[in-house]
């Protein structure tokens, strides 16, 4: 380990400001761009020991988990906290801007819609059962540590006001002192925890289950792995006057404002589109709100997620015609032959992206493609293979819903 002085360049992708060095660019956590620092380094990871020259942008943190100094360790869950919101929220829309340059796209990418404290409705906490009590929060960055909060900015009042009852049904269903995840979503009837990650959950853990769940409000329903333990309500999301029961532990957008604003790009975009297909459809995010103006075929490849998706549509009036097919679209995309008789595709697939589909779409002739994504790397590659075969990129919006972080959502408009 060495100490040196060192004057921070920029942020980069992961949040971390870097400050190129005589052996290559160091990353230096909690830092932004035009800072002097003292770190202590260990190959190109830096440590920052003291600051003679903050940048003007710095602001102080809102969580007191957050940072070098947090309460119990530095949580892990943000990177950006110390950041203005103008600088933070150019570094998120320049996320976008530098990946599509990296592929020679250089659309207009428009601001970024922003998101606030308190939106999250879902939240992936790491927890564990010691002799005392039930740890639950956060890994720290880079560490098996975890931070336990008993506060978080980010989250909306409904988790974090349940975070006592969360501990406890975590503590009934625990088996050892091993880590496990459990992901909280606040639905429209109470809280659904899906746990992941514990070993031999047996009938001793299920009784304790039901029994914790029943003595507590506001528990709509708790499942390991996808299996339901007990549900004293279905839990209930509402899709734009469209209510939909997602799976145990399925994908939902991790906030409804975020959700919200991508439905209506989406939506705007399709314009006056008869017939839409919507690829990596999930339990219904996009499907069941067009499905108000166009007819809809749905393609996912989780079955439990097509039935949520079929029930809601089978259990709405006003809807137009939405048919529904589960299909692996990495193992077995659409062809272009099945996707001519679209006037429109949606597809908002994980992190991976959607080259395979993308080349299907790229020969099919669909007039409007809307890609939604939550990587600006694999969105720049997928866009690039539709655009070299003739489609104008005609709009790009970045879309903030993991505040504080380095991640960010896109929607990306296409036409021939």
């Amino acid at each position: 380990m060495t100490t040196e002085t060192l004057t921070i360049a920029r942020l980069g992708s992961g949040g971390d400001g870097i400050a190129e060095a005589p052996g290559g660019p160091v990353y230096v956590p909690f830092t932004l761009p035009g800072e002097t620092v003292a770190v202590a380094r260990v190959k190109n990871i830096g440590t920052v020991m003291s600051m003679s020259v903050a940048s003007p942008e710095r602001v102080a943190p809102p969580c007191m988990h957050f940072g070098p100094d947090g309460k119990n360790g530095t949580c892990g869950g943000c990177t950006l906290q110390h950041a203005s919101d103008a600088l933070y929220h150019e570094f998120k829309r320049e996320l976008v801007v530098h990946a599509l340059k990296s592929k020679g796209l250089t659309p207009e990418v428009a601001p970024l819609v922003i998101a606030r404290p308190g939106e999250r409705r879902r939240v992936v906490f790491t927890a564990r059962k010691t002799e005392k009590a039930v740890l639950l929060g956060f890994n720290q960055a880079g560490s098996h540590h975890i931070v336990s909060i008993d506060h978080c900015p980010i989250s909306s009042d409904g988790i974090i006001s349940r975070l006592d009852a969360i501990r406890r049904v975590a503590g009934a269903i625990a088996t050892s002192s091993e880590p496990f995840r459990v992901t909280v979503l606040e639905t429209l009837v109470g809280l659904d925890l899906a746990f992941e990650g514990i070993k031999k959950v047996g009938d001793k853990e299920r009784r304790a289950v039901t029994a914790c769940v029943l003595a507590l409000p506001g528990i709509a329903r708790v499942s390991t792995d996808g299996e339901i333990l007990i549900e004293p309500q279905r839990p209930v999301l509402d899709f734009s006057g469209v209510r939909v029961s997602p799976p145990a532990g399925g994908f939902t957008q991790a906030t409804k404002p975020a959700e919200d604003a991508m439905a209506e790009l989406v939506l705007a975009a399709l314009g006056k589109a008869k017939r839409v297909a919507d690829l990596f459809a999930g339990s219904g995010t996009f499907a069941l709100r067009i499905a108000r103006q166009a007819k809809v075929h749905a393609v996912e490849g989780e079955e439990k997620a097509v039935k949520a998706l079929d029930q809601a549509a089978r259990n709405t009036q006003g809807l137009k015609p939405v048919t529904v097919e589960k299909r692996d679209l990495f193992r077995r995309p659409l062809m272009a032959s099945e996707l001519k008789v679209y006037d429109a595709v949606v597809f908002d697939p994980p992190r991976a992206g959607a080259e395979d589909q993308c080349k299907e779409l790229a020969r099919s002739g669909v007039k409007t493609i809307v890609a939604v994504s939550c990587n600006p790397v694999s969105l720049a590659r997928d866009l690039s293979i539709l655009t070299a075969a003739g489609y104008r990129i005609r709009q790009v919006t970045p879309i903030d819903q993991f505040l504080w972080s380095a991640h960010v959502e896109a929607v990306a408009v296409l036409d021939r």
